[in-house]
């Protein structure tokens, strides 16, 4: 059977990402595919100027998500009064200005930003082309020794514990969740998220659909990708 990498997400805050609009952060339930890209990327040393080893690394990844304790959601209200002078930090690496005029230094520099409080998540990973590097085992020792800080969807959402716990054989992504211990304080019926199409899965699955891949060449998510939530079998409607 295949090795799967057993991970915890776990934090005081961290952020799920979702698809962005304007100035607002969304997140969502689960951990996206780039997200995931980002966190193992950022141990293995990988920059934002490398897109071909990103891309091809989220297009390896196979993942399911226990979230043991969903946390509670919160947004952070972000303002600042701006002059011409004054320049707005990006990701994009381009100094962020406005047009209009110098009146419109009049109004705030405003931005929403959306965390999850005291979460934690469990995460089963595996690697097609299993032979190609980076392995599995290049993924685990990185997670062990970083090349650089890790953080759990934005650069203030440090782990409050190791992120790699275990190595796990098993058909598919959910079935290695199987050998992960539960989060302490966790939900006596956590739900599970994968984008794994191996094996069978079963009991009552819904599925989403969801910007969840970035192509980092472009710098921008792009596409709707299937995500298939496995839900707890005594919830209303799911399979007896």
């Amino acid at each position: 059977m295949p090795a799967h990498l057993l991970l915890r997400l776990e934090a005081p805050m961290l952020s799920l990402g979702s698809m962005a609009v304007d100035q607002r952060r969304p997140i969502q339930r689960w951990p996206a595919a780039s997200m995931l890209t980002g966190l193992l990327g950022n141990a293995l040393g990988y920059c934002r100027t490398e897109p071909k080893l990103l891309d091809r690394l989220q297009a390896r990844l196979r993942w399911a998500a226990r979230i043991d304790r969903p946390g509670v959601p919160f947004t952070d209200f972000q303002t600042a009064q701006l002059d011409q002078s004054d320049q707005g930090w990006t990701t994009s690496a381009a100094v962020e200005g406005r047009a209009g005029g110098a009146a419109t230094y009049d109004s705030p520099h405003i931005r929403w930003r959306d965390y999850r409080g005291d979460a934690s998540l469990t995460v089963a990973i595996r690697l097609d082309d299993a032979d190609e590097a980076p392995t599995l085992a290049d993924l685990a020792a990185a997670l062990d020794k970083p090349a650089r800080p890790l953080f759990i969807g934005r650069k203030n959402c440090l782990p409050s514990q190791r992120v790699l716990i275990g190595l796990a054989e098993a058909t598919n992504t959910v079935a290695a969740l199987a050998h992960a211990p539960m989060a302490t304080d966790a939900d006596r019926r956590p739900s599970v998220f994968f984008n794994d199409n191996s094996g069978t899965v079963a009991g009552n699955v819904s599925t989403h659909r969801s910007s969840d891949e970035r192509r980092f060449s472009l710098d921008v998510h792009a596409g709707m990708q299937t995500i298939r939530e496995l839900i707890p079998a005594d919830e209303p409607g799911a399979a007896t």
